[in-house]
């Protein structure tokens, strides 16, 4: 799950436009998408402090400051819900995001929850209490990827129905073999490439496909990295020095040489490490324990960036 929300906050960052397109049809007739959307997670972050609970989290939140037509500053609030089980707490849990932005910041707030569990009978979608003559009826906007249209999402020119398509194969997981969920994925490769989205989006989107559905078989890692750079023609766009070091990767995981799978590990952990410092504002811990990496790299990575 640590890596489940890190995705999840890189890809909506990444993707900001064609996620509120998605979830909010002909938005653009209401908000300025030409203008910068800012990530407000220190806000969140001082409503909301870290526990040793949270650090393993259930749920992935974003707030998003947008801009109206007229120029008038809204914020959204997205809820995740990452952990694919029910929580009887969840409704609660929305209305309580809802009032402490409210009466910290005075700002209106769209609430949004995407449920990715497995549960047919899990809706939430609102908050209510009564007593004596005094009522709360909260509503939010509920999203059930385990509902959605796979004919629907497989015709969508917005990005973020592939993300959604991604998500309902990793619900497969369990259901399906391993390979069978390796056939999935290499057919999602194949449509979302047939789509022409810009490159940026490409690679979010192959990242998320990649690090969210996972397999089982070490065999199968090997074997999907393998094909995805033969898709997407990687190697026809490498420098002398990646392709060598590419080559020398390939040669030693066909000689089976646990040099070449530690190699493989430490590229993979590398670039993870790169996509949270680039795209987070989580501390060098986090980022440390996210990645499975030392603190001193994600410092060095750090300063190399900067």
């Amino acid at each position: 799950m640590k890596r489940d929300d890190a995705l999840w906050k890189a890809l909506i960052e990444d993707l900001a436009d064609d996620f509120l397109k998605f979830f909010y049809p002909n938005i653009e007739n209401i908000l300025d998408l030409n203008r910068k959307i800012t990530f407000l997670d220190k806000e969140l972050e001082q409503l909301f402090p870290n526990t040793q609970d949270d650090f393993n989290p259930k749920y992935v939140d974003k707030l998003l400051k947008v801009y109206t037509k007229i120029g008038k500053e809204e914020w959204i609030l997205v809820h995740i819900e990452v952990q694919g089980s029910t929580d009887k707490q969840f409704e609660k849990r929305m209305l309580t995001y809802y009032y402490r932005i409210l009466d910290k910041y005075d700002k209106d707030i769209a609430s949004l929850a995407i449920l990715t569990d497995r549960s047919k009978t899990f809706r939430p979608n609102r908050y209510e209490r009564e007593f004596l003559d005094t009522s709360l009826h909260f509503k939010f906007k509920t999203y059930k990827v385990l509902d959605a249209d796979v004919n629907e999402l497989e015709q969508s020119n917005n990005p973020f129905a592939s993300v959604i398509l991604v998500v309902q194969t990793a619900l497969k997981k369990g259901k399906i073999s391993d390979e069978s969920l390796y056939d999935l994925k290499i057919e999602l490769v194949r449509k979302l490439l047939k789509k022409n989205f810009p490159k940026p989006k490409i690679d979010a989107l192959l990242r998320f496909l990649k690090l969210y559905v996972r397999f089982e078989s070490r065999k199968l890692i090997i074997k999907f990295d393998d094909e995805l750079d033969i898709i997407t023609n990687r190697q026809n766009t490498m420098g002398l020095k990646e392709f060598v070091l590419d080559r020398e990767r390939r040669m030693a995981r066909k000689e089976g040489r646990e040099e070449g799978r530690e190699e493989e590990r430490e590229e993979k952990n590398s670039i993870f490490t790169k996509n949270l410092v680039t795209q987070t504002d989580f501390s060098d811990e986090k980022i440390a324990s996210l990645a499975n990496v030392d603190v001193e790299f994600v410092k060095k990575m750090r300063t190399l960036l900067s």
